[in-house]
């Protein structure tokens, strides 16, 4: 297999020179007070002549996303819900209905129901929950995949330079066009916490406060680690500059990168007692990679890894006026506890009402979302404060 240059690094900004943390002991999860929503329905959106803060203005945007619950009458009751890199918009449920076009299948269980749902930490008898997928991604919204109008083609390489400015601000299109005057919070893992950052120093009157997980305010500022992205995506034959719609698509190239993502995520030490044998633990990864590398755009990959490179949300520690929950898992590799003291130090610095907890797990990057259970207390006695405040 070909080694996938500085991959870590180009996908999770990757925090240079940390060692990887000992591996947590298995700590059993509380069984969930909550119930899982029946059916939920992916839903798009279209915004006219949005402005990028490039100052391109797209004609058409669509925005792919789901809800849950219901939006009280004084708007006030939201929850935003931002996504991993890799991941999708469907973070609660499962489809009432096959919708492979959105690429979820309706088997597929939301990657936070532990949390969203009646009863749920993200109590969807209270809340109105919004999940909706990022600008430029893969999973709905106009991204490099998505038809150009000027052309009647894939936008591919040529789709605009977008930023997590831009990203927020489609999130926040779409939440005016739904109702929404105000958020109890925003909440989401590695990704999702780059964008709840921006959020809150975006927009700091909108929202009560923000739920950052597995994640980190500053990162990118490296075009080396986008360069190791495309040159490793060039390698496959259908590449074609990036044009390779036409062609089949580059799945195989695609399965590679997820693998590499995966073993980055900690699947190894996830996957070790199951499969003990190095050659099956590695089959098992790369046929849970497949269905993501049938799907996934790898434009896309380069897209979002562009919009986080000018990321540093520490300089704006001072426009944050929300409350903040910073939540890492003790063995994830990319966004390590050993981050924490500095990020927390910088946070009380700048007057922010700032709580950390550690989730100790052994499940690495992936604890945020598969280890959800373990840290739902915390999340809970957080929402709790950030009602007690209104």
């Amino acid at each position: 297999m070909n080694k996938l240059p500085s991959l870590i690094a180009a996908l999770a900004l990757a925090v240079a020179g940390c060692t990887a943390p000992a591996v947590a002991p298995e700590v059993r999860a509380p069984a969930s007070a909550g119930k899982s929503l029946a059916s939920v329905a992916a839903r798009t959106i279209v915004l006219h002549d949005f402005r990028l803060q490039s100052g391109v203005v797209m004609k058409e945007v669509t925005i792919a996303y789901e809800t849950y619950g219901k939006l009280d009458a004084s708007g006030r009751n939201a929850v935003l819900i931002t996504h991993g890199n890799t991941s999708s918009f469907h973070a609660a449920g499962r489809y009432a209905r096959h919708q492979a076009a959105l690429g979820v299948n309706e088997d597929t269980r939301g990657w936070w129901d532990d949390f969203i749902g009646p009863g749920k930490a993200f109590d969807t008898d209270k809340y109105f929950v919004v999940s909706s997928n990022m600008l430029g991604g893969a999973f709905g919204s106009t991204g490099p995949r998505s038809t150009n109008a000027a052309t009647g083609k894939p936008y591919g390489p040529d789709f605009p330079d977008i930023t997590l400015v831009d990203m927020v601000a489609a999130q926040r299109a779409l939440l005016d066009a739904l109702g929404v005057k105000h958020l109890l919070a925003v909440a989401g893992p590695s990704y999702g916490g780059f964008l709840a950052f921006q959020w809150a120093v975006t927009y700091p009157d909108l929202m009560d406060g923000i739920v950052v997980v597995v994640s980190s305010p500053t990162g990118g500022k490296n075009p080396q680690a986008i360069r190791n992205i495309v040159a490793n995506l060039e390698k496959d034959p259908n590449w074609n500059g990036g044009w390779y719609y036409d062609r089949g698509g580059i799945r195989a190239t695609l399965t590679d990168v997820r693998v590499a993502t995966l073993k980055a995520y900690g699947i190894e030490q996830q996957l070790e007692k199951q499969f003990p044998d190095r050659a099956a633990r590695e089959a098992e990864i790369r046929k849970r990679a497949a269905p993501w590398a049938s799907f996934f755009d790898a434009n896309s990959l380069v897209v979002q890894r562009k919009a986080m490179e000018f990321r540093d949300h520490e300089k704006d520690f001072g426009r944050i006026k929300a409350k903040v929950l910073y939540v890492l898992s003790t063995t994830d590799r990319l966004f390590p506890p050993s981050i924490a003291p500095n990020v927390m130090a910088k946070l009380k610095a700048a007057g922010v009402d700032a709580t950390y907890h550690e989730l100790v797990s052994d499940r690495g990057h992936n604890a945020g979302t598969q280890d959800a259970l373990k840290y739902e207390p915390a999340l809970r006695a957080f929402l709790q404060r950030l009602e007690s405040a209104k």
